[in-house]
């Protein structure tokens, strides 16, 4: 039996989601699935809503609606021959990202993107292209993206850093790191989710935190914002078939 129920956040998007019903494991690959669209943790407001589409007895939902402002974000699971079940959009491109949104579990952001800063430690305005992320020494600072490590080292200001050519046209960076994961050279391979460091405070800091960089085409972008790209998109008869699905089952969201 197809059924739509719809829950108003009040604080978190998994207090939202637990209130529907969902376990942990589905929660976490809904955040996964909205995370190249919306910033679960700075574009929530209280009041937002989250509508979802469930066929009973069956837990998976098939569709989630997030609606925040004006906004509405759609995912709609699809299952291919093989059985493997994933969330997409409504034009069958993967709502996975091929980038995570942040490399670490940070307290707060205590630093922001910006072309013009005073800089805490030399004292003089200049361009901060990246953002800082508080977090206690020693936390585990995992790569965004898969890529290949063009540098591992020191450097003046970074102090010890790990740089990634990740995807054309991306590339990364994470400084001020306390020290290196095991195995991370020049040269070497990384895969998305790999802990390639640890939060310190070496070179330029005034306390523990990862400084992490986002560069398309080698122009710093804002990595709270920036567009991440999908992970694949469905082709053929495949999307044929899941576009008369999420066409239905939108219809169902918007009712």
């Amino acid at each position: 039996m197809r059924v739509t129920e719809s829950a108003t956040v009040d604080q978190t998007f998994s207090d939202a989601a637990q209130s529907l019903g969902m376990d942990t494991t589905t929660i976490a690959t809904l955040t996964e699935a909205f995370e190249g669209n919306v910033d679960l943790r700075r574009d929530l407001r209280q009041g937002d809503t989250l509508s979802v589409i469930y066929d009973r007895p069956l837990s998976e939902p098939l569709a989630v609606r997030l609606t925040t402002g004006s906004s509405s974000h759609d995912v709609f699971l699809y299952r291919d021959p093989k059985g493997e079940a994933r969330y997409y959009a409504k034009d069958g491109q993967s709502t996975k990202p091929a980038f995570s949104r942040y490399p670490i579990a940070f307290t707060r952001v205590s630093s922001d993107f910006s072309s013009n800063r005073l800089d805490p430690v030399t004292h003089r305005w200049q361009s901060h292209d990246g953002v800082d992320l508080a977090a206690p020494s020693g936390t585990p600072v995992h790569a965004t993206a898969q890529g290949r490590v063009t540098f591992v080292g020191r450097q003046t200001g970074y102090g010890k850093v790990v740089m990634l050519e990740n995807p054309p046209p991306y590339s990364t960076v994470y400084a001020h790191l306390s020290r290196f994961a095991k195995g991370i050279r020049n040269g070497g391979t990384v895969k998305r989710g790999q802990v390639i460091g640890y939060v310190g405070e070496t070179g330029w800091a005034t306390g523990p935190h990862l400084h992490y960089e986002v560069h398309v085409d080698d122009v710093a972008m804002d990595p709270l914002t920036v567009d991440l790209p999908g992970d694949d998109r469905l082709h053929g008869e495949e999307r044929r078939r899941f576009a008369k699905e999420a066409e239905s089952l939108s219809a169902e969201l918007a009712g």
